[in-house]
């Protein structure tokens, strides 16, 4: 095997996004660790309860990163598996609401325990990034069209979003849900005056009902 042909078939990693992703994960760490050392002291009599536990996180995901990143990304547009991605997002938001899987964690029902608590909505996010990349470049060629270049994904993502609202009132997650496929759809193809149109109908209604409410 050559040189190059070594080199293409390791993959190597692109160098700037690497350093973002390890300056962004050693802030995090650093204000986790500023945040709840008064609490993890007063809680475990440690400073560093908390700190480690993020640190272990930490290099569980750095772990599972390098192993994702060794799978060819060509997988991901084989219909079952996408398909599979949009339907696992769904209905594992579901489970917060079955007993003795679903945890309350301050007064918000947003996890699940299986063996290790984890919350869903971190799960929808990759699944829901998965299907779209995949069904965004199956149609590119439709994504100029208001029906199914715009409608038609956004009444995709909205099913998740709605039923993650409903569940477990969690709206940080659902504006990174609704931010991220709206980048995805735009950087696609999709028309930018569809969601300024369905921004200004919006804005409107919200103006209205607080007009209507006050």
């Amino acid at each position: 095997m050559t040189k190059n042909n070594k080199q293409k078939k390791l993959n190597p990693c692109d160098f700037t996004l690497c350093i973002a992703v390890a300056l962004l994960l050693a802030l995090g760490i650093v204000m986790v660790l500023s945040a709840s050392s008064p609490s993890s002291l007063a809680e475990t009599g440690s400073s560093y309860s908390y700190v480690i536990k993020q640190l272990q996180s930490a290099i569980f995901g750095i772990v599972l990163m390098i192993i994702i990143s060794r799978v060819d990304y060509k997988i991901y547009r084989n219909r079952k598996i996408y398909l599979s991605a949009y339907v696992i997002s769904v209905v594992i938001l579901l489970f917060v609401l079955i007993p003795n899987i679903g945890v309350t964690v301050n007064g918000a029902r947003r996890w699940i325990n299986l063996g290790i608590q984890f919350q869903p909505s971190e799960i929808t996010k990759i699944g829901l990034i998965i299907f779209f990349a995949a069904i965004l470049t199956e149609n590119k060629d439709k994504l100029k069209k208001l029906s199914t270049g715009f409608l038609a994904p956004l009444g995709l993502v909205l099913i998740p979003v709605l039923i993650l609202v409903g569940v477990q009132n969690h709206l940080s997650v659902t504006i990174v849900i609704v931010g991220v496929v709206s980048i995805m759809m735009l950087m696609a193809g999709s028309r930018p005056l569809h969601f300024v149109t369905l921004g200004s109908i919006g804005a409107v209604v919200r103006i209205n009902w607080t007009i209507c409410n006050g």
